[in-house]
């Protein structure tokens, strides 16, 4: 019998990508809210869903936002000290998709007053892992893989 290789993890990733991201998406959430129950509004939150999407299927890497980190900051401030398992922040890419994504489909349904509520909501988780490094998405995800084990 021939002993099995234990399978390996996903590659790591740079841990301040997704959060260089986290506040990129910050800057276009606050865009959002002010801007209101408005077509705007609706078109710049579905912006963002749209990004949600990419990298809950991608990965938060493979963003625009985490395109312009390699391409532009991550080359001045040098390679990260640690690496991180890129399925956390795919995970809150996800959790990011879906209150965006229910903030989009009820402003094309008429209900414009969804968009700033939904656009608050993945604000206030996008500058708490852009500011304190805090990802709700992340942790969320962590506390799901833990009740599955036990």
């Amino acid at each position: 019998m021939t002993p099995t290789m234990p399978t390996p993890g996903p590659a790591g990733i740079d841990p301040r990508g997704p959060r260089f991201a986290a506040g990129v998406t910050a800057v276009l959430l606050a865009v959002v809210v002010l801007l209101g129950a408005s077509t705007p509004a609706l078109v710049l939150l579905a912006v963002v869903a749209a990004s949600f999407l990419v990298g809950a299927v991608g990965g938060a890497h493979r963003t625009w936002q985490g395109w312009i980190f390699r391409t532009l900051v991550r080359p001045r401030v040098g390679p990260p000290r640690d690496l991180e398992d890129p399925r956390p922040p795919r995970f809150a890419q996800g959790v990011g998709l879906v209150v965006t994504g229910v903030g989009v489909v009820l402003g094309l349904a008429g209900v414009l007053a969804a968009v700033p509520w939904a656009a608050a909501i993945a604000f206030v988780a996008a500058a708490l892992n852009a500011t304190l490094g805090l990802c709700l998405g992340c942790e969320m995800y962590l506390l799901l893989r833990r009740a599955r084990s036990a």
